[in-house]
């Protein structure tokens, strides 16, 4: 449906909107100051996913630190003899997959905690709860099973793209992620982080056409005031559909000078992401004095896998809105496959879910309730009986 409007939506923004006017902004960062730009009162918590791997593998090497100096607090000696890694890819109202699988297998008994977790999109939604464990499930079991469309967006008149940056209001999602995202929360997600345990969120810039890798583990444990915005601000950017939803206006500074970056959906850059390939774990352990252990990795990817077969009419509006579902989709079956190899290299087990090709259930329009909540059960039916996690992406070990 977003896809719908957003498709003719943008070929007339090329014909008819030379000389209109849109919202107002600061400056975007130039270029040439990219890495240096910082947010005011929260610095050091973000990462580029392209060049910053040099402060992310600081970060990891920290953190392994950290880990043994609370589990030595704790009387017990060494790391656990096994890591376990959790990424939730985007997929809009198909969240409702996570959201039921994560509750089922709390049900299952066999949810282990996790030392990292990753969101993008509505990933970047459960992600906060599904860092925090079994007890935040209903969290995210209401938000996926009793929103409506009303609870996310509102429509705007058609004719409002022609001065406006979206083609809906997404003032619900911002109220409802600040009722569910208050200082206690943060709080508590700041204690993990002091036991050695990391939340990243992806989202994108479009002026620098750049993934960010933001650690929101970090910012939980900024008592600047400004922290809990900022974390409230990227789990929406994160959401944030180009062109559907509003972009996410970010504060930035370089030398004192103000700048703005336009954060949107990081699902632009990747569907699901761990951590860049160029990092070798092994290694980070190695400086931090953690002996060689177990990494485990699990994958819960909002999405059917196989082709989603439709009879697409000869449209511009439908043939444009099916090119771009079925980039997307392919999209994401490359993030699977690139992080099954750096898995490979780094000897991660890899473990796969998806929507199974036998869910049917009609989809109406997005945020669809009933839809959701069949999606839901779907999920947790799975996981209660103990998931079939795939040891690969489609086209893989499959001979």
């Amino acid at each position: 449906m977003i896809l719908r409007m957003l498709v003719p939506a943008l070929f007339l923004l090329t014909a008819l909107l030379q000389g209109c006017a849109g919202p107002q902004r600061l400056s975007a960062v130039p270029a040439e100051l990219q890495g240096r730009a910082v947010v005011p009162g929260v610095p050091g918590v973000r990462y580029r996913a392209d060049f910053d791997t040099d402060q992310l593998e600081a970060e990891g090497e920290e953190v392994n630190r950290r880990e043994l100096a609370w589990r030595a607090s704790q009387g017990l000696t060494g790391p656990p003899p096994a890591t376990y890694f959790l990424a939730i890819s985007g997929g809009g109202d198909n969240g409702a997959f996570g959201a039921g699988l994560l509750n089922g297998w709390t049900k299952a008994g066999t949810r282990p905690e996790f030392g990292l977790v990753t969101g993008v999109s509505t990933g970047a939604i459960i992600a906060p709860f599904a860092f925090l464990g079994s007890a935040y499930d209903s969290r995210i079991e209401k938000f996926y099973t009793e929103i409506e469309p009303k609870d996310i967006l509102l429509k705007k008149p058609f004719y409002s793209f022609l001065t406006s940056d979206a083609l809906t209001d997404n003032s619900p999602l911002w109220r409802r992620v600040a009722e569910e995202i208050n200082r206690e929360l943060l709080d508590a997600i700041a204690a993990e982080y002091e036991k050695g345990r990391l939340l990243f969120i992806g989202t994108a810039d479009l002026d620098a056409r750049q993934g960010y890798i933001w650690n929101m583990t970090k910012i939980a444990a900024n008592p600047d005031p400004r922290a809990l915005e900022l974390f409230r601000a990227i789990i929406v950017a994160s959401a944030a559909i180009p062109g559907a939803f509003s972009p996410v206006m970010i504060d930035v500074e370089v030398d004192g000078e103000k700048y703005q970056e336009m954060h949107v959906d990081g699902g632009t850059m990747a569907q699901v992401f761990i951590y860049p390939s160029d990092i070798d774990l092994k290694e980070l352990e190695r400086k931090a004095g953690v002996q060689d252990r177990a990494r485990v990795l699990y994958i819960i990817r909002n999405s059917r896998l196989d082709p989603d077969w439709a009879s697409v009419d000869r449209r511009v509006m439908d043939i444009a809105g099916r090119s771009i579902t079925s980039l997307i989709h392919n999209q994401g079956l490359g993030d699977l496959y690139r992080i099954y190899l750096t898995a490979k290299k780094d000897r991660v087990d890899y473990n796969l879910a998806f929507i199974p090709p036998t869910f049917k259930e009609p989809h109406r329009e997005l945020f669809d309730t009933e839809y959701m909540r069949a999606l839901f059960k779907t999920g947790y039916d799975m996981a209660v009986k103990g998931y079939p996690w795939a040891k690969h992406p489609p086209g893989f070990g499959e001979r």
